[in-house]
């Protein structure tokens, strides 16, 4: 299965002009609130998923509209926001060059009316892929796809569509080592594993089986990742979108998420992730081997009010890094303070 290689933006949601390369391994997006992070998990996400499943027949166009979810589902509003008409673009290429593009303008309102080109061409081989929200399901799934396919329940389509692959079973025969050896890392981290009773998601381990909703939302993070290595969802040649993975996350177990999220780009899994969180920006240069593939993709507002992306392949060239300058600037502080005579 080939990766995703590129992508170009003009004029979607917070984007103007943007484009941007991307590692084969983990790329991790950083920026302040509102430069469009995961806008890009949630574009990318879309043209993978129309590759696989039941998501084959809606298309990019509706599959897009699905995970972003705009106001009476007009994908009109995605457009960049300005007084006068505008066109929006998006262009993803995967290896060999196989470019998806969708096109259409804020006057778009039917799916029908966005142009598709390359999309039966792209749709031959299959990326399967899974979105991790920033917001943790599986707390919530019994019930969750029952009501979401009966009801209007203004849910961005990446909600049902986690929930939908963590019900995937076990894959047939052994693990091999790296999987295996993945699993037990997280049952480590989670002091258990996941079991499933119908709908509903149990940790077992030392105490018994205790229900997700008794759990703290870190841990059901964790065991989410577990199920999908288990099912088969994140091997090689998949693609993991993850929004936020510190969230709600205890900072001693962040280290341990990192080096999953490295273990699976060494098994073959693309990986697209954001985060605010300095720790984790840190484990990840401190615990990179040679052989990983890591980019830092910084995203920032330009004089035109558009979002630019600056890239780097080491944590210390990243420009900018609002991460890493607040955490500077509080341990300034905290000096600051010490010398002067310390807490008052």
């Amino acid at each position: 299965m080939s990766k995703i290689t590129h992508i170009k933006l003009e004029n979607l949601t917070a984007f103007g002009q943007f484009e941007q390369d991307f590692s084969s391994g983990v790329n991790i997006l950083i920026g302040v609130n509102g430069t469009g992070k995961t806008h890009l998990l949630k574009t990318l996400y879309a043209a993978c998923a129309i590759t696989t499943g039941e998501d084959i027949d809606k298309g990019f166009g509706l599959k897009l509209r699905n995970v972003f979810n705009p106001y009476e589902g007009r994908i009109g509003r995605l457009s960049r926001r300005q007084s006068t008409s505008v066109k929006t673009r998006i262009a993803i290429t995967r290896q060999g060059d196989n470019k998806l593009i969708a096109e259409f303008s804020n006057h778009t309102n039917k799916i029908s009316d966005i142009r598709i080109t390359g999309e039966h061409v792209w749709q031959k081989e299959p990326l399967e892929s899974a979105f991790i929200p920033v917001k943790e399901m599986l707390a919530h799934a019994p019930g969750f796809l029952a009501t979401a396919s009966k009801r209007e329940i203004f849910f961005e389509e990446v909600y049902p569509d986690i929930i939908k692959r963590a019900y995937l079973p076990k894959l047939m025969g052994p693990a091999d080592r790296n999987r295996t050896r993945l699993l037990n890392a997280l049952q480590k981290a989670l002091d258990g594993k996941v079991i499933a009773k119908g709908e509903h998601f149990f940790l077992k381990n030392k105490q018994g089986e205790l229900e997700f909703t008794l759990l703290a939302e870190g841990i059901r993070k964790l065991a989410l990742v577990w199920l999908l290595i288990q099912n088969g969802t994140l091997l090689a040649g998949s693609i993991l979108f993850w929004d936020e993975p510190e969230a709600n996350l205890n900072p001693a177990l962040i280290g341990e998420v990192v080096e999953v999220i490295l273990e699976l780009q060494r098994l073959g899994v693309q990986i697209f992730l954001t985060t605010h969180n300095y720790v984790m920006l840190k484990e990840f240069d401190l615990r990179k081997k040679k052989i990983d593939s890591v980019r830092y993709i910084s995203l920032l507002m330009d004089p035109s009010g558009g979002i630019v992306g600056h890239s780097s392949d080491t944590y210390h060239e990243i420009e900018p890094n609002a991460i890493a300058e607040t955490f500077s600037d509080l341990y300034n502080r905290d000096i600051s303070r010490a010398l002067k005579g310390g807490i008052a």
